[in-house]
Formats: structure tokens, C-alpha cells, sequence
């Protein structure tokens, strides 16, 4: 997560804006952005520590102040059926609505407004930097992008303007109504479903399953181009058959033709005396959703071909991938050259 900004220290100009998505509640302000939906009381914040209740109206604190900011590969994210090959900016920001004892990027979800590395970065400012560094689009990453939703509705407003894509990769806690509304300017999100039981997300996240799971089928329905990342944790969330639910799950819920990510785990944050998922784990994982029906399957953190995409109805090698780079494109106006089968994504 390499910035191509140096920080800037002593911010003073960097504007704040009320926020979106919120009402009066006994006597407090009920933020409606995430299905935490927190209660509010004058000059405190909720759980994402950025949206705080001054004089009984809610402020995006962080609006404007990313805290990292890269050119990434597009299959970083990962989004593998999405305008593939093509380069991201990505921003991310201070906070989070959630508490995952195994966080990658720690260092800005759990970090606040008095993180040193905040820069100054006006919506009006973003399709320019996007073109300047050769980049498609932009994506809302690194830390949970709903928590500073004004900025990346703002901000994505102006890139849509240049022909340009915006992408989330979210953990799935935004409420509807906020879904509705940025899809005029949002097309596409990667989605952790960090787990398939209630009690992983009580324990290990601090938040539930199910607003994560209507999240996905809102979005799907919504028209948002939809994958799913599903980071597979040593004795947490590794069961056979909860990764078996959880597939039959997306093939039911979500469709067959939704590409599906499994990650493999290494130690970090507060969970460093994990072991990182074993390769047996993993394929079992694959097997375990292929055979669900599940068209696109995919293992990262891993040196595997099971991040190449292969055509699920004649069995071709379509895109072949190392690392985050691909080696060989072959699907021709979104077809199979083989086959002629329609491969779902996006710009392909």
C-alpha cells in the first residue's frame, strides 16, 4: 500500500461535510449509513470513530482526508471480471465500522483524525490524479469505504463524468437506502463474507451475518457488477461444511455466475498466532464450491493456476494470471473463443 503522495502534516483546510443518511432519535442523531445504525448522542461519534453529532447534525469527518493512496492492479482488489488488465487508483481513509481481530491494514482502520499521514484530497481533484497515473477508474479500499460514503459519492460522481469506473471493496454492512443511491455513480464491489456463522462475526468482527448477507443480494440486485472474497481463517471459519453453506448459499442467492474468492490467511493484528491456512485447506475449499455449481472460483495469497479463468462450459483458459498480472487474454467480445460461451464480468 505504496502512497504516491508524501503526507501532509497540520492539515487546517481540509473541509468537512454533513453527512448523508441520518435522523433524530430520542433525543440523539441515528446514523442510517451501516447496519450498526448507531445512536448518536451531541459530540460523540459512532462506532466508525468519523461521523460525530455537532449541535444535532451529523458531519463526515474524514471527508477529504485519505490516508493511503496507490495505483493498483484492478485484480488487486480482487476484481477479476472487471475491466481486467486496467489500473485503480485506490483510496483509503481513517476508521472502520468494524473490529476484525485479524485486520490487514490495521494501521488506518483502527487509526483516527490524528493519524499523521492524512492528506488533502478534494473530490474535484480525483479525475485528474486517476488520468495523471493511467488509471481506469478508482476504487474505495484499504479501510471500509461506507464509512465515508459523502466523499466517495462525491468523488465517484466526478470520475463517472470522465468515463471513468468506481469500484468499493467493502465488508458489506451498508443499509439500502445509501445502496440505492450510490449505484448512480458506483459499479462494482468486492464484498467480504468473512465467514458463514453468527458467532465468527460476534466474536472475531464485532458485527452480525446477516446484514452482510442482504448486503450481497441488494447488490446484486441493484445492478452492481458483484464478487465475493472469503479470507479462509485456521479454526475460525474453516469448517467443510460452513464452506460448503456458504456456497450453496451464493449459488441459491447470488447466482452461479458470481465469482467467488478464497484467501489464504497469514497471521496479523491480533491474530499473528495463527497459522496460515494450509494449501489442502484451500483446495478443499475450491473442490467444495465448484462442486456446488459455483462457474468462477479463485485462491488467493497463494501460488496456484486456480486464478486463471477458465470457460465453465468447455473448460478453456480464457485469462492466465501470476500474482496480479496477466500472462495471456483470450476471451474475444466477452465469449469463450472456443465456445462461443457469454463469460460474465464487465469489459471483457
Amino acid at each position: 500500500m505504496c502512497s504516491i503522495f508524501k503526507s501532509t502534516s497540520g492539515l487546517q483546510s481540509v473541509s468537512e461535510r454533513e453527512a448523508m443518511f441520518y435522523s433524530p432519535f430520542k433525543g440523539m442523531l441515528r446514523c442510517e449509513l451501516c447496519s450498526h445504525r448507531c445512536p448518536i448522542p451531541e459530540g460523540k461519534v459512532g462506532i466508525c470513530g468519523v461521523r460525530q453529532n455537532r449541535k444535532n447534525k451529523l458531519y463526515a469527518l474524514s471527508y477529504g482526508k485519505p490516508a493511503a493512496i496507490a495505483v493498483d492492479p484492478i485484480e488487486k482488489k480482487p476484481l477479476f471480471h472487471f475491466y481486467p488488465g486496467t489500473g485503480v487508483l485506490s483510496f483509503g481513509g481513517v476508521g472502520c465500522n468494524f473490529r476484525c481481530q485479524h485486520c490487514q491494514n490495521w494501521d488506518i482502520s483502527q487509526a483516527d483524525l490524528s493519524f499523521s499521514y492524512l492528506k488533502h484530497v478534494p473530490p474535484e481533484n480525483i479525475p485528474a490524479l486517476a488520468k495523471k497515473y493511467g488509471a481506469k477508474g478508482v476504487a474505495w479500499t484499504y479501510n471500509e469505504p461506507t464509512i465515508w460514503y459523502e466523499y466517495t459519492y462525491d468523488s465517484s460522481k466526478l470520475v463517472k463524468r470522465e468515463g471513468m469506473y468506481s469500484v468499493y471493496v467493502t465488508n458489506g454492512y451498508m443499509e439500502e437506502e445509501p445502496m440505492k443511491e450510490l449505484r448512480k455513480y458506483v459499479d462494482a464491489m468486492n464484498i467480504d463474507v468473512k465467514a458463514f456463522t453468527e458467532e465468527f462475526y460476534r466474536k472475531i468482527v464485532g458485527a452480525k451475518l446477516q446484514p452482510v448477507l442482504d448486503h450481497v443480494v441488494a447488490a446484486k440486485e441493484l445492478g452492481y457488477h458483484v464478487e465475493l472474497t472469503y479470507l479462509i481463517i485456521p479454526g475460525q471459519n474453516d469448517d467443510p461444511g460452513e464452506i460448503e453453506r456458504f456456497s450453496r448459499w451464493v449459488a441459491e442467492y447470488v447466482g452461479t455466475e458470481t465469482p467467488v474468492h478464497f484467501s489464504r490467511f497469514h497471521p496479523d493484528y491480533r491474530m499473528t498466532n495463527v497459522r496460515p491456512t494450509p494449501y489442502t485447506t484451500m483446495m478443499k475449499a475450491y473442490e467444495t464450491a465448484k462442486k456446488e455449481g459455483l462457474e468462477y472460483v479463485y485462491l488467493g495469497n497463494m501460488i496456484t493456476d486456480k486464478e486463471n479463468t477458465y470457460c465453465p462450459e468447455c473448460g478453456e483458459l480464457l485469462i492466465e494470471r501470476q500474482g496480479f498480472s496477466i500472462t495471456k487474454y483470450n476471451i474475444k467480445k466477452g465469449k469463450c473463443p472456443k465456445c462461443g460461451h457469454r463469460i460474465h464480468g464487465v469489459g471483457l
